[in-house]
């Protein structure tokens, strides 16, 4: 660990002064050999599953651990785009003239070295390493046990990517050990890595919060809610909340409580729960709620808390946008929160008053992704509110430092 801490503070050096061209060439070439290694990237994959079935993962970690063709197209996608997207590094912004003659702004820097620790999914290995290349970071990459033939093979790519743009190999390197020691390890190198960004379970993270002397990015769970407010429009709310709970029961940003206005709940709850039973999702519900639904099961104070992963879905009747904020504000996690409506006042003060990462109007929870807000992929989502916040894109890698131009002035 303290040999890759070594060549990591050493490759920072060379990735930041090295240009843009270099950086996008890079991610491109690590790109076509994905495109390339398929087969050999699938074939790691499926040793990985087949260990993992036999460990006993859970059906959630087992869906967040396959590569199927459309998660490695969109690994590819993701490099091309972060490719595409405007270099930050460098950027001077908010130049003023001072009354000494000195013009005083600040210009985006990289970070430095990255730790990326994560758990079952290998497309992060692409997504986190070709952030932090076009960043100007290096990074050290510790993926989970679970997947690390996956990982392999993709860092194998990144390898080949970055020799051939001319770039040290070093700019990103993978931890190659399942052992936990080396998290251990990791998160202490102060003097060779300037941030953590964890990304799993809450047992990982809160691991990483209690030992960590690194600074860290993080979030520790994604207990996402819609509320749909009595102005909504039944279609689109029916559709919005069916689509924020089964897009994908593994992702952070998949709904797992529904709060519904008492004024149409009797119009929205029965066709909704028909819909979401149809599609084999067990409802959990306060007393009106079961009222209205035949099937539902009785909610209790640890489902307002639960984040699922799963087919599971707590909902809940409530007075309105007060006592829907009022819960959320309560029972929510910081990370994504939606509301449905066509009240103008009401969307406003919801955007406003939620203190979430994302909040969002008329559209489901489950587009807290950082393709999806355009910044070509994310390295995780972060529900701090220092430095970074939401998903963490090519600017949430970088930080800022302030630039100061003279002409011989001296201070009196």
């Amino acid at each position: 660990m303290l040999d890759l801490g070594l060549r990591a503070r050493a490759a920072a050096k060379e990735i930041a002064r090295s240009s843009t061209e270099a950086r996008n060439r890079a991610l491109l070439e690590i790109a076509d050999r994905i495109i390339g290694m398929v087969p050999d990237i699938r074939a790691a994959n499926r040793i990985d599953l087949e260990r993992g079935k036999e460990r006993g993962l859970s059906p959630a970690l087992l869906d967040r651990l396959e590569l199927t063709p459309p998660r490695i197209d969109g690994m590819v996608e993701g490099l091309r785009q972060i490719a595409g997207l405007p270099d930050p590094v460098g950027e001077i912004d908010e130049l003023r003239m001072r009354p000494s003659g000195l013009q005083v702004g600040r210009m985006r820097v990289p970070l430095g070295v990255i730790g990326i620790i994560y758990e079952s999914r290998p497309n992060v290995t692409a997504d986190a390493a070709g952030l932090c290349l076009k960043s100007g970071n290096a990074t050290i990459l510790r993926g989970g046990s679970e997947a690390l033939q996956s990982n392999l093979a993709i860092a194998d790519c990144i390898e080949y990517g970055l020799e051939k743009a001319g770039l040290g190999r070093s700019g990103v390197q993978m931890v190659k050990t399942g052992d936990r020691a080396a998290v251990g390890k990791l998160i202490t190198m102060d003097a060779h890595v300037d941030v953590i960004v964890p990304r799993g379970g809450k047992g990982l993270i809160e691991r990483i919060r209690r030992q960590a002397t690194v600074p860290i990015i993080k979030h520790l769970d994604g207990n996402c809610h819609v509320f749909i407010d009595d102005g909504a429009d039944p279609e689109m709310a029916i559709d919005v909340a069916f689509n924020a709970k089964t897009f994908r029961y593994g992702i952070c940003g998949a709904m797992e409580t529904l709060l519904v206005d008492r004024g149409i709940a009797r119009e929205i709850l029965p066709r909704l729960a028909a819909r979401l039973s149809a599609h084999g999702v067990e409802i959990r519900g306060c007393e009106g709620v079961r009222s209205l639904v035949e099937d539902a099961l009785a909610a209790d104070e640890d489902d307002w808390r639960s984040e699922y992963l799963a087919p599971i879905l707590a909902i809940r009747i409530v007075g309105g946008i007060d006592e829907a904020m009022e819960h959320i504000a309560a029972y929510g996690s910081g990370h994504s929160d939606a509301i449905v409506t066509s009240d103008l006042a009401r969307a406003r003060r919801f955007m406003r008053e939620v203190d979430s990462s994302s909040v969002m109007v008329n559209a489901p929870t489950c587009f807290a992704d950082g393709f999806e807000y355009g910044l070509g992929a994310e390295i995780g989502i972060s529900t701090d509110k220092l430095h970074a916040r939401g998903p963490v894109g090519l600017e949430g890698l970088t930080t800022r430092k302030f630039i100061v131009l003279g002409n011989g002035q001296v201070r009196s």
